[in-house]
């Protein structure tokens, strides 16, 4: 079996998403004229379809993106984290959006999040398997019945999801970096770093992850590196770390999360959690309980 043949026989994203999952909400359906302004909010991303028409987009300096960006024909618009953006529309003819906000799990600490671009653009074009989700988005976004705006919600879920796959085909094409989604976007890392996401408490070593992938300890631990921006074993922390935060926010106790996360004690992990967070679990836990 071809390296390609096995990455498109793994699902690369179900168990990620299952674990840090994103609600989608739809607020703006319809022309925009003149300057539209979208404020940067705490823990939300944007997800924006303009279905004709062109603009201009700014944002201020020092936003990790170009302060001016010309969008002449019909294109998604992708913000993963907050980024106040303003969209700059004829005043008569304005450029006609659906227009959603992105809440995902975690906020910038949702692993995705923190694998992406500030933005990303893509014409239409040349996204695949997109065309029959937005017939469906549009044909709900423009009659009222019963449940619309939750179907509509939905939508943007799939289309989310829809991009995602195409920029883990096309990874150079959509702007993404050294990260998680570029990892996943080789076969080799694909099958190590799904195995990880899966069995977060195994007992995972340079050893047992170079065998998952097929490759030499050398040569897996330099592609990782390259790939992902961390090393095998900093990558396996940020994770279990990133599954504690989530089981702590939703009441779980330290020990059960330890010992589903392979620690030998809620100790072992507090220590971890300590050094990498830089507050206790108990202390960073506190922001999170509404007592």
């Amino acid at each position: 079996m071809s390296e390609a043949s096995a990455s498109n026989e793994l699902d690369r994203l179900s168990s990620l998403l299952e674990r840090f999952s994103v609600r989608a909400h739809m607020f703006h359906n319809g022309p925009l004229c003149g300057v539209t302004h979208f404020a940067a909010q705490p823990g939300l991303g944007f997800l924006h379809v303009m279905r004709r028409g062109t603009m201009t987009v700014t944002h201020k300096a020092r936003g990790g993106v170009a302060r001016k960006l010309a969008v002449t024909e019909p294109s998604l618009l992708f913000y993963p984290r907050p980024l106040a953006h303003d969209f700059h529309n004829a005043p008569t003819e304005g450029a006609d959006f659906t227009c959603a906000t992105l809440a995902f799990d975690g906020g910038d600490m949702h692993p995705l999040v923190r694998s992406l671009p500030s933005l990303i653009v893509l014409p239409l074009s040349r996204v695949d398997d997109v065309s029959q989700t937005l017939s469906l988005l549009f044909g709900e976004a423009e009659h009222v019945r019963c449940g619309q705006r939750l179907v509509a919600d939905r939508l943007f879920e799939v289309l989310l999801l829809q991009v995602l796959r195409w920029l883990l085909s096309h990874p150079e094409e959509g702007g993404v970096q050294a990260g998680l989604l570029n990892g996943l976007s080789d076969p080799r890392l694909a099958r190590v770093l799904v195995a990880m996401q899966e069995r977060p408490g195994e007992l995972w070593s340079l050893p047992s992850m170079a065998a998952c992938a097929g490759m030499s300890r050398s040569a897996f631990a330099a592609l990782f590196k390259q790939a992902v921006g961390e090393t095998p074993a900093d990558y396996l922390i940020q994770w279990r770390l990133s599954l504690a935060q989530a089981q702590l926010r939703s009441g779980r106790s330290l020990k059960q999360v330890a010992d589903e996360l392979g620690y030998a004690n809620a100790s072992a992990l507090s220590r971890v959690f300590t050094q990498r967070v830089g507050t206790s679990p108990r202390a960073w836990r506190k922001q999170f309980d509404p007592a």
